[in-house]
């Protein structure tokens, strides 16, 4: 698939401080439950993660499951299975799975629970850092989890500043921290994915290269989104401008006699995928490694 090239220019400014915060107050937790976007599930991983939660219990929570593909979502959860880490799979805005939250994490800390009986310390809480990228639900998780606004969510990347400890029940404590992106991405393509998914500002990016490299993907995924949204036939030897101009004028976008408007076709193109009118898409895959 010949991709059009783009240079992104990202630099995460308060983040730095978050992550000196979150190594400061690691040795405070028992386990480390990291949120990643179920579309994006290797994309939205922060790199530096493995190195922050050094050998602590590790938890991994899809979410935003409504907005994945439930085929894609089954063969991930088995790929992280495979490297012996627990999964949840959740949707935190309807609350979908959350409740098998808390049982999941005393099963992950058996161990530490047997150790405190053994200790006389049977009351004491288990403490849970909740880690992820910048808008992958994860205030929004707290809260559904908490049963209360407990954390600050939003739908725009950095709403969570600082760190916060929320109490879930009298044997679980949580600690909110803020999402942390990491200073280089690896490849253009995370950089895309995370921009197409809003955990990073598209603005950031060309909107019409990140569109056009986005209509290549869904024509080579989900060709059917495309037919079925835009009422188009993905030309196979199309290029991805091409292909966001044909949609524009299915959509009727013109901006003078024959000429298309592909920079709004562009910002149509994300918004829609962005609100689940595509359908439940899944961008990346296991067997891609």
């Amino acid at each position: 698939m010949n991709y059009e090239k783009m240079n992104i220019q990202w630099f995460p400014g308060h983040m730095t401080k978050a992550q000196r915060m979150i190594e400061e107050n690691i040795r405070q937790v028992d386990a480390v439950c990291e949120i990643l976007d179920a579309r994006i599930p290797r994309s939205s991983r922060n790199p530096d993660i493995d190195r922050l939660a050094g050998d602590k219990p590790r938890l991994v929570i899809l979410n935003r499951t409504d907005l994945a593909d439930p085929a894609a979502t089954a063969a991930w959860r088995k790929y992280f299975e495979s490297k012996g880490l627990a999964i949840l799979e959740t949707d935190a805005r309807s609350g979908k799975g959350v409740k098998d939250f808390v049982p999941a994490v005393r099963r992950l800390l058996a161990g530490k629970l047997a150790e405190y009986e053994a200790r006389g310390q049977a009351g004491r809480p288990l403490r849970v850092m909740i880690l992820g990228i910048p808008n992958v639900g994860k205030s929004t998780f707290i809260n559904k989890v908490a049963g209360r606004k407990a954390a600050a969510a939003g739908d725009k990347p950095g709403v969570t500043r600082g760190r916060q400890w929320i109490s879930i029940d009298r044997g679980l404590d949580l600690l909110d921290t803020p999402g942390i992106l990491w200073p280089k991405f690896d490849s253009q393509e995370v950089g895309e994915m995370l921009a197409v998914t809003n955990a990073i500002k598209a603005d950031v990016l060309d909107k019409e290269t990140l569109g056009a490299n986005f209509m290549l993907r869904l024509r080579e995924h989900y060709p059917d989104a495309l037919r079925e949204r835009y009422k188009m036939e993905p030309d196979p030897d199309a290029n991805g401008f091409e292909l966001l101009e044909a949609a524009a004028k299915k959509r009727g976008f013109l901006v003078s006699r024959g000429e298309y408007d592909i920079e709004r076709m562009a910002s149509t193109l994300l918004g829609e995928y962005h609100d689940g009118k595509l359908g439940r898409l899944t961008l990346e895959y296991p067997h891609e490694d």
